[in-house]
């Protein structure tokens, strides 16, 4: 198969399916090849246009299933590289040599991403030739057929719409390619498409999957209604936000807030309906479930459970995932590789939190935020016993469950692993990579590893049992879960009407599986102060799975967080009082602008000399 080179090479591609389809060769006995598919034999059944299928869901996960590293480029979790091999794509190639951090480097984040781009479009051509052929079938179609193919149909333009917009959100205006591409010459002159024409096909395609998909897939991993109804809501929340806090880096497009206040309406009522409509609930109906108290592990909160292969069947919650096959498959997941350490399979520990995510988890007795941390020196007396020190365990108790779900701090436990098996708990103390560490009278081997800088590594994602190795996880990664959804329509009412009731109890619902009380009236006042509790709930309920980067640019905070164009930036910190990394410093407009839409990549433009630039980026 041809390496994906450009998009122009990206779109001619057509993965493994189309060796099937290929014409025959003529052999000395003039048979033909057992090797391959004549074209003529292949889109026949509709087993056939499921084939072809779930090779598009198979091609098109690794463009989403590793979107946590987005969160480096965000303030809560740090990227120090990925798993992401290059020239394998199933090993999450879109992904590599990216830049996920804060203000970039040389180039700006957004200039890291030729990749990416590529395999986009790779993953667009791959939609467009199962819904070309499909929709071929359907012209001969036999009227039982009729429903299933269109259901596949359904399906690809489902995937299509995603990875438009993906591109939209990130680029702007892109070259719209409605068609499978079989020749260069078919795309070498392609200009952008104002987004406005991108995101009405993209609704097309998202409203024909809506009318075409059953209320629930029998198979797992293929999608139904409701994970079209809430990217097609997500899409016109998105809009509504571009349009309400505008995007002056996007040339040509003029901002209206009638637009957004309309837009806003419209995903509300498509969230409304994913969430009163199908029957959907949070995992293990929202409860909270056990939690040990810092330094054990035997109970895990619920919410702990949701990011492990235990979810994957028979949960309402996962509104879209990406199936992966786990062990022997070279279908594998690689979340333990990247938010694990040494100690478990050799793992490398890519993505971990940063110090600043451990004081936006609340306390339980009183639903709001503790006494800040106190970063403090181990070797200075009474450090580990001091009131709110960083590495005093006792610091992190009586937090929202979902701290101890998702991140470990000193002290705490998880199961270490290797060869496949057990290797008994092993506790994480920052620093301390090699020598034993004496708890209660018992030596243990600590936590192996060297990948954080904050004094925090991940729970979340991190298998907790043996018998899988670091690359070959079977969880089905979300790209839509009905928590998100909820956050998403109460963001939706809020910008037109303020909270409302239904919203407010959406939040409470999410707090409670982290068991935090309900919000205190002050939290939900007005428009102002609704949404920083909606904010509050995304860092928290959507830590790591790759949301707040995209969340930072829709709401045009970057200023917020880092502090404006000139100014010294942001010392990030670690438990131990150090200053570990600094954001922004002393950077020019330019750099902030580039944060907020990405480099059309410089390959393609000298291929296409219709392709213009992005103004930050001239």
């Amino acid at each position: 198969m041809k390496r994906l080179n450009s998009i122009i090479s990206g779109v001619a591609v057509i993965t493994a399916l189309a060796t099937f389809t290929a014409g025959c060769r003529k052999d000395l006995l003039n048979q033909k090849p057992t090797g391959e598919l004549d074209a003529g034999a292949f889109w026949k059944t509709e087993n056939d246009a499921v084939i072809a299928l779930q090779g598009a869901y198979a091609d098109i996960r690794p463009v989403f299933d590793r979107d946590y590293y987005f969160d480096g480029m965000g303030d809560f979790v740090r990227v120090r590289g990925t798993s992401a091999l290059s020239g394998n794509l199933q090993k999450g190639d879109a992904y590599h040599n990216g830049n996920y951090a804060p203000g970039g480097g040389n180039p700006q984040s957004g200039g890291s991403f030729d990749k990416m781009y590529r395999y986009l479009y790779g993953g667009v051509n791959r939609a467009n030739y199962v819904i070309d052929n499909v929709n071929r079938m359907l012209t001969t179609a036999a009227p039982t057929s009729v429903a299933g193919l269109e259901r596949i149909v359904g399906e690809a333009r489902l995937l299509r719409g995603m990875l438009y917009f993906r591109l939209i959100t990130l680029w702007g205006d892109v070259p719209y390619i409605g068609k499978t591409v079989f020749a260069d010459s078919e795309v070498s002159k392609l200009a952008r498409t104002p987004i406005a024409q991108v995101k009405d096909s993209i609704m097309a395609d998202f409203t024909y999957a809506f009318e075409k998909l059953p209320i629930k897939a029998t198979e797992f991993g293929r999608a139904s209604k409701p994970a079209a109804l809430a990217f097609r809501g997500k899409l016109q929340l998105y809009w509504a936000c571009w349009n309400g806090f505008g995007w002056p880096e996007l040339a040509g497009f003029t901002p209206s807030p009638a637009a957004a206040e309309e837009a806003y309406k419209a995903a509300a009522e498509d969230f409304r309906k994913v969430i009163n409509d199908y029957g959907l609930t949070l995992w293990r109906n929202g409860d909270p479930g056990l939690c040990d108290p810092p330094g054990k592990a035997d109970n895990l909160p619920n919410y702990y459970y949701l990011f492990t292969p235990q979810a994957n069947q028979g949960n309402t919650e996962m509104i879209m995932v990406f199936t992966h096959g786990g062990t022997g498959t070279n279908q594998g997941e690689e979340l333990m590789r990247d938010v694990a350490g040494r100690s478990h399979e050799s793992s490398q520990c890519w993505v971990s939190p940063r110090y600043e995510i451990a004081d936006r988890y609340q306390l339980i007795a009183t639903g709001d935020y503790a006494p800040k941390l106190v970063p403090t020196d181990p070797s200075v007396a009474g450090a580990r016993t001091a009131v709110n020190s960083a590495i005093n365990p006792q610091s992190y108790a009586g937090r929202d469950y979902r701290m101890k779900a998702s991140i470990m701090w000193d002290y705490e436990m998880s199961v270490g692993m290797a060869a496949l098996k057990s290797t008994g708990w092993v506790p994480f103390l920052y620093k301390t990579w090699t020598q034993p560490i004496t708890i209660g009278g018992v030596t243990y081997n600590p936590y192996n590893t060297d990948g954080t800088n904050s004094g925090y590594v991940f729970r979340k994602y991190l298998r907790n049992y043996a018998g899988q190795g670091r690359s070959d996880g079977d969880y089905a990664f979300p790209v839509m879960r009905l928590a998100d959804v909820f956050l998403m329509y109460a963001e939706a009412t809020n910008a037109v009407s303020g909270p409302q009731a239904d919203a407010i109890d959406l939040l409470n619902r999410i707090r409670r599986r982290g068991n935090l009380p309900a919000l205190a009236p002050a939290k939900t006042a007005n428009k102002e102060a609704f949404l920083e509790a909606i904010e509050q709930e995304r860092i928290i309920e959507l830590l790591a799975e790759g949301h707040r980067y995209f969340d930072i640019r829709r709401w045009r905070k970057l200023e917020q967080i880092w502090g404006a164009p000139g100014s010294a930036g942001v010392w990030m910190r670690d438990t131990h009082g150090g200053q570990v990394q600094q954001f922004y410093q002393n950077q020019p407009e330019r750099n902030y602008q580039q944060f907020y839409i990405w480099r059309i990549p410089t390959g393609e433009r000298d291929r296409n000399p219709n392709l213009t630039q992005n103004t930050p980026w001239l």
